[in-house]
C-alpha cells in the first residue's frame, strides 16, 4: 500500500462506516477467523491517524501470543499474532510497529474473541516511521480490553537485524542454515507486529515450527512439543516474564549444547555449531559462576528457569542481552585454549558478565526511553568489572577501567560529545545512542560514583533501585533517588523501601565534612556534555583550584572559547593525595574556583588519586616539574594507576595546547625503570599512535628517528620478552603488545624470531600452534612474502576457531600489496569467504597500513550505500568505520577531503552525529601537527644520536 498522507490522531465514529455485529469467534485453536463472506472496507478515504515517531499511548499492550513458521529452505517466514490490549480512551484506530512485513490479515476482537466486525480491517501503513495503523469501523472504548489478531509474512533478513538468516559451513564444507533474532533497538517490529517501545511491556507466549532435525530456542523453555506431521513440530515456549520488545528472542538452529546449574537451580546452556561445541565449556564455567555472584551482589534471585547463550555465525555486536537467551558473537562465547590468547579469554569472561548484568539492568529494570540507555549499558559496562574482579581476580580485569575512561574522555573532549542523558527520536539517533558516551562515560561516572558513596552504600542503593522498578521502567532521577535513599535495614525488607521522592529531595550525603544533594551532583554528570579540568597551582600552603571545561580543538585565545565555557560547571568529587601523608583527602568542588589546605612543607601534589573520578588535572606553576621529578627518583611513591593517569593527562594536555610537548615526553622519561604493564603499554601507545601518524604523512626523517627512539627507549622492555604463553594475565597482555610493535617498527631480532617462527609454521603444513600472545606478530611477518599469505589465507578459509581466523585476518592486512588489501576488502563486502561482520574491522586495520591508508577511504566513499545497506544507518559498524577510516588524518586538505564528502551525502549526514566526531577528530589532529611537529623534530634531535 502506498504511502498515505499524514493526520494528527482523530477519532472517527464508527457509524461513519456503519457498524456491524459482533460475529462468533469460530476459532482454531487460538486462531481467530473473520467469516468467509467479510467484505473490505473502503480505505479510499482514509489517512494515517498519527504523525509522530514515538507511538500513541492510548493502547497498552498486555500479552502477546506470537507463533511463527520460519522456513530455512525457502529463507521466509510466516506466523500470527494475537496481542492482548488495554484501550484507555475511546478510538477507532490501533497504531503500532511494522517494518517490511506483508501484513495478510488484521482483526479486532472483544474479551470474549468475539469478532468486533465481519468486514477485512483496513491496515495503513507509514514506512517511514515503521508504524502500521488498523482502523475498526466500530470505536474501542476506553477502559475495555481488546484482542488485536494479525497476520504476516515476511523474507528472513540480510544482515544483522530483526529475524535473519545465517549460515556457517561443516569441516565437510556443508552449508548450514539457521535463523536468529537481534532487535535492539528497533527491530523487533521486523518480525511481527507490535508496540516496539521499552516502556510498553508485556508478556509472551511464543511457538516456533520447526523440522526435526533443528532446534528452536527463545526466552522461555519448551513446556510441550507438538507433531504436527512427519516433517513438521511445534514447540509452545512457556509464558515469560513482563518484558520489552527489544528483549524478545528466538534461534532456529540445529546447535549442540553444555549445560549446567547454578546453585539456586538456574539451568545455564551454552549452544554452538556440533564442530565447535569443544569451545562452549570455558563459557559455561563463567557464566554459571557470573549468575551466583549476581543473584548474591544484587540480592535478587534471577526470575527465569534457564539461561541459554547461543553463539551465532553472523552477529554485528559483541552480544545481545535477550532475556533468558543471550546471543554472542562467536569469538565473544567461545574459548578455544589452543588458539585462543589470554586477551581472547580475558574479552569472552568481561562480555559474559556484561550480557549477564543486563538480565537485572536493563531487562528487570528498564530505562524509560532510549536517552537514558546508559542505565543499562553503563551499568552493564562498569559490572563487567565488578564482576570479573570477583569471580576471576587473575585475570586483573581492573588493569583495563583506565582505558575504558580514557576513551570516554577523547570523546567527550570534542565539542562534538553529548551528554550522557541525550533526546534520541528517530531508528538513527536511537542507535547512535549505543556508544561511548553511553558504555564507557556511563561506566566511568558509575566507578566515580561508587567510590564517592562507597562499595557498600553504593551497592544496597542500586538494589533499592532493581526492586522498587523490578519489571517496569526508570529514568535518571529514579536511579539517583534510589541511592539518596538512607533507610533503615527494617524499613527496606519491609516492602516498602522506606521512600518519597520528598526524602530522596531532602536528603544530604556527608563527604569530606560536607553536606552535598546527590541528584544535584550527578545531574551534572548526566544532563550535560563534556568533561572537566581541574587545574591546581600552589599558593602558600594552600592548593588552589580552577575547572573549566576540557576541548582539545578551542583555545581560550580562539573567539568561540567563552561561549564553549558559558554555563558548564560540575560538582566534582575531588580525591588527592601529598608527598607528607598517605590519606587519600577529599574535598567537593563545585564552584569555578576554590582552594584547600595541604600546607607549605608538601614537595608534591597529586591529584584525583587512582583516576577514580572523570577530569583530568592541570599542574600549573611547577606542578608538572615536582611530579616528574617524583617519577624519575621513586616512581613507586605512586599508584601505577596514579602513574598511568598522569602519562594520560600530559598528553592530552599536550593536545589542548596547555603542557609543551618535550615536558610530556620527559614525565614519561622514568618508564625505562618502569615493570608494571598499564603504565608501560600507555607510554608505548602515544608513542605508536605519533609513529604512525607521521609515517601515513611521508615525515621520513622524523618518522626513521621516532623509530629508532621507540626502539631503543624500550630496548630492555624487549628484550625481557620470552616468545611463549606463560606468566601472570599482565605479562601475556605486555608480551603480545611489546613483540607486535617491535616488529612493526623492523626490531632486527624481534624479525628474525618471527620469520623462524612463521617457517616452522608453515613447514608443518600448520599443525604446529604458535603460543597464542605472539601468533599474530609472527602471522604479520609472514604475511609480507607471496607464499606465506597464500598459506595464512588459505588456514584462514578452513579453520573452524573465530578468535585464530582474526588474528590471521590482522596479518593479511599487513600486506604491502595494494592489490592484496584491496582483494580483502572485496571479499568483504561480498561476505562469503570473510564474512560480512568482519568487514567493519576489517576496513580499519587496512586503514591503518599505510599502503591502505587512503585505500581504506576511498573504499568507503565508493561503496558507502552499499555499507549503509549492509549495516544500516546509524550502526555502530557505520560509525566505527566513518571514525576508523579517518581517525590518522592529520592535514588540512584530508579534512576538507572529508568535508566533501560528507556533504555530498548530506540526507544521511543530516540524521548523522558521528561525522561530526569524526571531522572534529581529524581537527584535533590538525591542530596537534601543527602546534608539535617542531617541538618533536628538536625533542628527537636532542635524545637521538
Amino acid at each position: 500500500m502506498a504511502l498515505v498522507r499524514l493526520l494528527m490522531l482523530s477519532l472517527i465514529p464508527a457509524w461513519v462506516f456503519g457498524s456491524q455485529p459482533a460475529q462468533g469467534s469460530g476459532l482454531a485453536p487460538g486462531t481467530p477467523h473473520p467469516t468467509s463472506d467479510a467484505a473490505s472496507l473502503d480505505t479510499g478515504s482514509l489517512s494515517f491517524p498519527w504523525s509522530r515517531l514515538r507511538l500513541p499511548r492510548y493502547i497498552i499492550p498486555l500479552h502477546y501470543d506470537l507463533r511463527l513458521h520460519p522456513n530455512l529452505t525457502t529463507l521466509s517466514f510466516a506466523g500470527s499474532v494475537q496481542i492482548q490490549i488495554h484501550v484507555k480512551n475511546n478510538t477507532n484506530w490501533v497504531v503500532l510497529h511494522s517494518k517490511g512485513l506483508e501484513i495478510s490479515k488484521a482483526m479486532v476482537l472483544d474479551e470474549n474473541l468475539a469478532h468486533l466486525s465481519d468486514q477485512v480491517l483496513p491496515v495503513l501503513h507509514n514506512p517511514g516511521h515503521e508504524q502500521a495503523a488498523i482502523f475498526s469501523p466500530r470505536v474501542l472504548m476506553g477502559g475495555q480490553k481488546y484482542f488485536l489478531y494479525i497476520e504476516f509474512g515476511a523474507a528472513l533478513a540480510e544482515g544483522f537485524y530483526g529475524f535473519y538468516r545465517s549460515s556457517y559451513k561443516t569441516r565437510a564444507g556443508q552449508t548450514r542454515t539457521l535463523a536468529s533474532t537481534h532487535f535492539e533497538p528497533t527491530s523487533a517490529r521486523m518480525a511481527f507486529p507490535c508496540f516496539d517501545e521499552p516502556s510498553f511491556k508485556a508478556n509472551y507466549s511464543i511457538s516456533i515450527r520447526r523440522t526435526p532435525k533443528h532446534i528452536a530456542l527463545s526466552n522461555m523453555p519448551v513446556e510441550k512439543t507438538v507433531k504436527l506431521n512427519a516433517d513438521l513440530l511445534e514447540d509452545h515456549f512457556a509464558v515469560s516474564v513482563k518484558m520489552s520488545t527489544y528483549l524478545v528472542a528466538f534461534v532456529i538452529c540445529d546447535f549442540k549444547s553444555v549445560t549446567a546449574t547454578t546453585s539456586s537451580g538456574v539451568q545455564v546452556s551454552i549452544y554452538a555449531a556440533r564442530e565447535k561445541w569443544e569451545q562452549t565449556h570455558y563459557a559455561l564455567e563463567v557464566a554459571v559462576k557470573m549468575m551466583d555472584f549476581y543473584e548474591k551482589y544484587f540480592n535478587i534471585y534471577y526470575p527465569l528457569p534457564k539461561q541459554d547463550l547461543v553463539a551465532i555465525p553472523d552477529f554485528q555486536s559483541g552480544a545481545m542481552e535477550n532475556w533468558g537467551l543471550t546471543t554472542y558473537r562467536e569469538t565473544s562465547l567461545l574459548y578455544d585454549p589452543r588458539t585462543s590468547s589470554a586477551q581472547d579469554k580475558l574479552w569472552v569472561t568481561m562480555v559474559i558478565g556484561h550480557e549477564l548484568a543486563h538480565q537485572w539492568f536493563g531487562n528487570l529494570v528498564t530505562m524509560q526511553w532510549w536517552n537514558d540507555i546508559w542505565l543499562n549499558e553503563g551499568f552493564a559496562r562498569y559490572m563487567e568489572y565488578i564482576s570479573v574482579e570477583a569471580t576471576y581476580p587473575e585475570l586483573r580485569v581492573e588493569d583495563y577501567l583506565l582505558d575504558t575512561c580514557f576513551a570516554a574522555l577523547g570523546r567527550d573532549s570534542l565539542n562534538s560529545s553529548r551528554s550522557i542523558s541525550s533526546p534520541a527520536e528517530s531508528p538513527v539517533q536511537i542507535k547512535e545512542m549505543f556508544d561511548t558516551v553511553s558504555y564507557d562515560k556511563g561506566a566511568c561516572v558509575l566507578h566515580m560514583l561508587r567510590h564517592f558513596l562507597k562499595d557498600e552504600v553504593f551497592q544496597s542503593g542500586i538494589v533499592r533501585y532493581l526492586r522498587k522498578y523490578s519489571y517496569s521502567n526508570a529514568c535518571n532521577q529514579d536511579l539517583w533517588e534510589s541511592l539518596a535513599n538512607t533507610c533503615s535495614e527494617e524499613d527496606f525488607t519491609s516492602g516498602k523501601h522506606c521512600y518519597t521522592s520528598n526524602q530522596a529531595a531532602k536528603n544530604m550525603y556527608l563527604f569530606a565534612g560536607e553536606h552535598l544533594n546527590l541528584t544535584a551532583m550527578m545531574n551534572t554528570w548526566t544532563l550535560q556534555k563534556g568533561v572537566p579540568l581541574v587545574t591546581v597551582y600552589r599558593e602558600g600552603s594552600r592548593l588552589v583550584l580552577r575547572q573549566e571545561r576540557f576541548l582539545k580543538t578551542v583555545l581560550p585565545s580562539d573567539p568561540l572559547w567563552a561561549t564553549l565555557q558559558q554555563g558548564y560547571l560540575w560538582q566534582i568529587p575531588l580525591t588527592y593525595k601529598t608527598g607528607t601523608s598517605g590519606t587519600i583527602h577529599r574535598h567537593i568542588l563545585g564552584t569555578h574556583t576554590d582552594s584547600v589546605h595541604v600546607g607549605e612543607e608538601v614537595d608534591w601534589v597529586k591529584v584525583n588519586t587512582d583516576m577514580s573520578g572523570y577530569y583530568l588535572v592541570h599542574y600549573e606553576g611547577g606542578g608538572w616539574d615536582d611530579l616528574s621529578k617524583l617519577l624519575r627518583e621513586n616512581h613507586t611513591a605512586l599508584s601505577y594507576k596514579d602513574r598511568t593517569h598522569l602519562i594520560h593527562d600530559s598528553f592530552q594536555l599536550v593536545t589542548a595546547g596547555k603542557l609543551s610537548l618535550d615536558k610530556a615526553l620527559d614525565l614519561m622519561g622514568y618508564l625505562q625503570t618502569e615493570t608494571h604493564s598499564v603504565p608501560l603499554l600507555r607510554g608505548l601507545g602515544y608513542l605508536e599512535y605519533f609513529y604512525r601518524m607521521l609515517e601515513k604523512r611521508n615525515e621520513h626523517d622524523l618518522t626513521l628517528k621516532l623509530r629508532k627512539y621507540i626502539l631503543h627507549f624500550f630496548r630492555d622492555v624487549i628484550n625481557r620478552q620470552t616468545w611463549s604463553d606463560g606468566g601472570a594475565e599482565s605479562e601475556h597482555h605486555l608480551r603480545s603488545e611489546v613483540i607486535s610493535m617491535a616488529c612493526n617498527l623492523g626490531h632486527p631480532p624481534s624479525l628474525e624470531q618471527a620469520k623462524q617462527r612463521f617457517k616452522d609454521w608453515l613447514d608443518s603444513n600448520g599443525t604446529l600452534s604458535l603460543p597464542t600472545d605472539v601468533a599474530e606478530a609472527v602471522y604479520s611477518v609472514g604475511a609480507q612474502d607471496e607464499r606465506g599469505w597464500a598459506s595464512l589465507f588459505h588456514t584462514y578459509s578452513v579453520s573452524l576457531s573465530e578468535t585464530h581466523k582474526s588474528k590471521i585476518l590482522s596479518a593479511l592486512t599487513h600486506s604491502k600489496d595494494v592489490n592484496k588489501l584491496n582483494s580483502l576488502l572485496d571479499l568483504g563486502l561480498e561476505g562469503h569467504v570473510i564474512r560480512s561482520q568482519e568487514l567493519s574491522s576489517l576496513i580499519i586495520m587496512v586503514a591503518r597500513n599505510p599502503q591502505g591508508h587512503h585505500l581504506a577511504w576511498n573504499y568507503v566513499k565508493k561503496n558507502w550505500a552499499r555499507l549503509v545497506q549492509k549495516f544500516q544507518l546509524g550502526s555502530f559498524c557505520i560509525r566505527n568505520i566513518i571514525i576508523g577510516t579517518t581517525g590518522q588524518f592529520s592535514s588540512p586538505e584530508e579534512l576538507a577531503e572529508m568535508q566533501l564528502f560528507f556533504k555530498s551525502i548530506k540526507e544521511e549526514e543530516a540524521e548523522l552525529t558521528v561525522t561530526q566526531v569524526a571531522l572534529d577528530n581529524v581537527q584535533k589532529n590538525v591542530l596537534w601537527m601543527q602546534r608539535n611537529l617542531g617541538t618533536l623534530r628538536r625533542w628527537l634531535d636532542k635524545h637521538v644520536n
